[in-house]
This record gives structure tokens, sequence and C-alpha cells, in this order.
């Protein structure tokens, strides 16, 4: 069993698309229980596939993931189905179903708590349905509760993406690049948001982001990667402009 005081263990991570040439290389890391980590490096360093590991989207080569004092790299089928239930996905491209309404789209948060007959039906308890309600007030669309999702702006479709990881009513959020589609006034109201919906539930976020300076802002912890590895853990207040040279590689490194 992990300590009371971690959320999350990765132990020995590795990923390896082609064998023999790792995409993470042994990664360790432990997360709290609450607050937000960003994880930042360059493109193709590893962090995308850090963030899937956890959840196993992308499977790991070998290592441990270690939540609510399982290892989620040896669950079977069910047993991940499961243990995903307490793990909300936010993704770069929203992932929603376009021609769903935003209240059909949060409602799909729910799917793994109901029998696939009733999905199909889309019979959910009133209790799911209040709950969503209550989200879109979080997220700040309530009037938005019929539109279908095709009509929202990436914005609002993020926050629709934010709304239903919460239905899941999860443990520990995960969040791969939920800005880099948005522009900046945008960028900084979702970071803001999933800062809030932390503080509020107390569960720790996981943020895969390119942004160093939404890193330092809404970041209570920095993960530095490059080449498959961590090379920098610490505050937001510790990152130095050499351990992002590092982090990036030499001086013409891009924010």
């Amino acid at each position: 069993m992990q300590p009371a005081a971690t959320a999350l263990q990765i132990r020995g991570l590795t990923k390896e698309y082609v064998p023999g040439k790792p995409v993470l290389s042994g990664i360790d890391l432990e997360f709290a229980p609450r607050g937000i980590t960003a994880v930042i490096g360059p493109s193709g360093t590893g962090k995308s596939t850090l963030i899937r590991c956890i959840n196993r989207l992308v499977e790991p080569t070998s290592g441990e993931v270690m939540f609510e004092g399982r290892d989620l790299v040896k669950l079977k089928r069910g047993e991940l189905r499961a243990a995903r239930r307490r793990i909300g996905m936010v993704f770069q491209e929203y992932n929603l179903v376009e021609r769903l309404s935003v209240m059909e789209n949060l409602l799909c948060g729910r799917l793994g708590y109901v029998s696939p007959f009733k999905a199909w039906l889309r019979r959910y308890p009133q209790r799911d349905i209040e709950r969503a309600f209550d989200l879109l007030e979080t997220v700040g669309l309530a009037a938005y509760a019929h539109a279908r999702a095709d009509s929202l702006s990436g914005g609002q479709r993020q926050r629709v993406g934010i709304a239903r990881a919460m239905m899941q009513e999860p443990r520990l959020l995960l969040a791969d690049e939920p800005t880099s589609s948005l522009d900046p006034k945008t960028s900084v109201e979702i970071m803001a948001l999933m800062q809030t919906l932390s503080g509020m539930h107390a569960f720790p976020v996981i943020i895969n982001i390119h942004n160093v300076e939404l890193a330092r802002r809404f970041a209570d912890r920095v993960v530095g990667m490059t080449g498959g590895r961590v090379v920098f853990d610490g505050s937001p207040d510790a990152i130095t402009e050499e351990h992002l040279k590092t982090i990036y590689g030499g001086e013409d490194w891009l924010e």
C-alpha cells in the first residue's frame, strides 16, 4: 500500500513504441492528494505519453502506476474500467460527441456507472442530471445545456470537456495539452477553472502543457522533461533560465 500522503506513485515507468528506443526512460514520480502539477518540455519528449500511461490510454512497457493502493499497469479489463471511473481526462481536441447536446456530453461522464442498456436509452439517475446542471453553472455554461456541442467555441468546448471529466467525481484529473488549441485569454480562463476545481474538490491535477508562463502562474509544482527523462522537479519559483535551457535544449528555447 502506498502512503496516505501520496495520491499517485509512478515507479520505473518505461514506454517503448519501437523496441530499444524508449520514449519514457524509468520515470519515478509521486503526487500529493491535491494541487496542480504541470509537466513541461519540448515536443516529442514523452509528456503526452506519460499522461496517457497513467490511465493506460497508452500501455506502459514496464513499471508501476500506483493509484488508490493498486498498480494500474496490472489491472485486467474490468478492473481497469472501474479504476478509470476515478480518473478524469481532459483532451487537447476536447473529444466531445459533436452531434450531442452539452448536457448529453456531460452525462457521458457517467457511462462507467450505468449499464450499457440504460446509457443507450439515455436513462440516467436524477442525481446525475442535477449534478450536470450544477457543473454547467460552475463552468459558466448553464445557458448552453441543450446546445449542440459543435455550435460552441473552442473555449466553451473545453469547459464542457472539463465538466464531463468532473461528472466522474474523479480522485485524479489528467489534462493533455488542454490549452494548446486556445487563444491566450481563454487559456488563462481554462487553467484558472482547473485550479478552482482542484481546490474545491481536493484532488490532484496533472497537466501536460507547452506554455511555461501558464505553468509558472497556475501550477504548484513543475516537472520538466527532456529526452524521456525528468530533469527538473520543483516549485515554479525555483525554475531558472538554466533549467529551461536544460529542458528545451540550448539558448533558443521557445515558450
